[in-house]
């Protein structure tokens, strides 16, 4: 592991702890004793989604990152717990053992997580995963919640 300052390639571990992004590990650069962090995470995303007009797609947890951030844009909820719920339906889709995942399943999925942190941010991307045409289908979702 290379010094982000210095560029030395000899540091030590001070801290290793379990976080969302993988394993997380606080180094101390031997060379100029400055600290840094590094994350460490097994990439397993070997498994495909497939879409309703049955195309292929690799799974991407950009991909889904970016649409959950766009529902929780503005809104009261921390990015640490955003993160949390990505890394949860990551690893739930992994759990599965499957090759290939209906984008429907990855979606529910989604839809539930996202309606236990926030209710803005469910109808949000309730309206563009579920198709709202008009102001009648807000209403109907609304009066479920």
């Amino acid at each position: 592991m290379d010094c982000p300052y210095c560029s030395n390639n000899k540091s030590k571990v001070t801290d290793k702890r379990k976080s969302p992004e993988g394993v997380r590990r606080r180094r101390e650069c031997l060379g100029c004793k400055k600290r840094f962090t590094t994350y460490e995470k097994i990439f397993e995303n070997n498994f495909y989604i497939i879409k309703k007009d049955k195309r292929r797609e690799k799974f991407s947890r950009e991909k889904l990152k970016d649409g959950v951030e766009k529902a929780f844009e503005k809104r009261p909820v921390s990015q640490e717990k955003i993160d949390k719920m990505i890394s949860d339906i990551e690893e739930q889709l992994m759990k599965k053992g499957k090759k290939e995942i209906p984008s429907s399943v990855v979606g529910e999925m989604i839809i539930k997580k996202i309606k236990k942190l926030d209710n803005v941010a469910y109808i949000r991307f309730a309206s563009v995963y579920r198709n709202f045409q008009d102001v009648g289908d807000f209403k109907k979702e609304l009066k479920k919640i």
